[in-house]
């Protein structure tokens, strides 16, 4: 299965975690790996070719630890191999939080950080005008 790969026009810097996490939707769940994260999706590797719908919204969650997780509704973009591209299409309060943080710890750049969240607002407002 392969979707179309859009331009490589990042406006989000990605980070690179390493995690376990688990992707539900379409009465199936996939267990994968954490490649890495954005504010705007993530990069998942799975141990199977996966077989998922372009069209079907998934859940993804993974723990930060034994108390805290994030989890976000995604949207497959783009499948090479075992890897499969998602962009997050709605993400909780406490979860935006939490990856808010994880990222900005990974950046090391308040500035870039906020860059990135009005970007992010733009997306959203533009995505909502359409």
């Amino acid at each position: 299965m392969t979707f179309e790969k859009s331009d490589d026009k990042r406006r989000f810097h990605r980070i690179f975690y390493h995690a376990g996490a688990l992707l539900t939707g379409a009465g199936e769940s996939y267990p994968c790996k954490i490649v890495d994260l954005s504010l705007r999706g993530c990069l998942l590797d799975f141990a199977e070719v996966w077989a998922g719908s372009e069209d079907a919204s998934y859940q993804l969650k993974f723990d930060l630890s034994d108390e805290i997780s994030i989890s976000m509704e995604v949207n497959a973009t783009h499948v090479e191999g075992n890897r499969v591209g998602f962009k997050c299409v709605h993400i909780d309060i406490d979860s935006i939080s939490r990856l808010r943080r994880l990222v900005e710890l990974n950046l090391g750049d308040s500035e870039l950080l906020e860059r990135e969240l009005a970007a992010l607002g733009d997306l959203a407002e533009h995505t909502a005008s359409q």
